[in-house]
């Protein structure tokens, strides 16, 4: 038996273990996913553990992106662009680093057809998942990408570290004001939320990184929180007109593109999708 697992934080739930359990188990692949809470202080420990000769590697999730990097042996070019991996892969002798939100982020927006070259974007937050959107959209060929942030620092920081890795886009970095979203808005074809804002189960769960009345019908709204399906923000966005993914595809596409780094074989998504769905409607329930 191997095993894999989701390094997260201390009492946060992931749905990873329930979707990549049932991918391994359709393809009749003996490993056993299982789901590892870590705290900042035990992350070093926790990666180094993942050298075990039965050991696939890991998905990593908040808050532990960024801070991942510096653990493993080798990091792939794109998650160094990124500055945030959430995939670790052990090949035998090396940890290897990878970000595969990129792709999972982008799948989605090909699969709403939406294409993001030459567009104003705005994305709130400005961790690791940020990180991902920013580079993601800016690779796709979006003109201009705004990032707002309830500290202005961290925005500021995001904007300088990825300056070179997104021209030729234009990044900028914004406080969480409604005069910096009624700037930023304005234009936008795509706002995204990478904050957990409207998240089930949490204080903010009824709230919106921004003001309603600013989402324009004409924009596409992409919010990966994936619990509830119908965040706050999506519910505003849909009450606006305007297209909206949830962030269940960008969930199984960018774990399926890790259960490719660590089998070689191509992710069953629906069922990955199917798993997802029911363990969410459960809970619902």
């Amino acid at each position: 038996m191997q095993f894999a697992g989701v390094i997260s934080a201390p009492g946060k739930k992931s749905l990873s273990p329930v979707f990549q359990q049932a991918a391994f188990d359709h393809l009749d692949i003996a490993v056993e996913y299982q789901h590892w809470p870590t705290s900042a202080e035990g992350l070093g420990t926790r990666v180094a553990g993942l050298r075990g000769p039965a050991v696939l590697g890991a998905n990593v999730t908040i808050p532990h992106k960024e801070a991942c990097l510096p653990l493993v042996d080798d990091v792939d070019p794109l998650a160094r662009r990124v500055g945030a991996l959430n995939t670790v892969l052990n090949d035998g002798s090396t940890l290897r680093g990878y970000n595969t939100d990129v792709e999972g982020f982008l799948r989605a927006l090909q699969e709403a057809s939406f294409e993001p070259r030459g567009c104003a974007a705005v994305v709130a937050g400005a961790g690791g998942a940020a990180r991902a959107v920013v580079v993601a959209l800016a690779e796709a060929g979006a003109a201009r990408i705004a990032v707002v942030n309830r500290t202005l620092e961290r925005a500021e920081q995001l904007v300088s570290d990825l300056g070179a890795a997104v021209k030729p886009a234009q990044l900028a970095a914004a406080s969480d004001t409604r005069e910096s979203w009624e700037r930023a808005a304005a234009e936008a074809s795509i706002l995204v939320n990478c904050t957990s804002l409207g998240t089930a189960g949490t204080p903010e769960e009824d709230r919106s990184p921004m003001p309603s009345d600013l989402i324009r019908s004409q924009a596409l709204v992409y919010d990966l929180v994936y619990q509830p399906a119908e965040t706050r923000l999506i519910r505003d966005a849909r009450q606006a007109g305007a297209r909206t993914i949830g962030g269940l595809p960008m969930l199984i596409y960018q774990g399926a593109a890790s259960f490719k780094l660590w089998t070689g074989k191509d992710a069953p998504v629906d069922i990955m999708f199917q798993a997802a769905e029911a363990a969410l409607a459960a809970e619902d329930a």
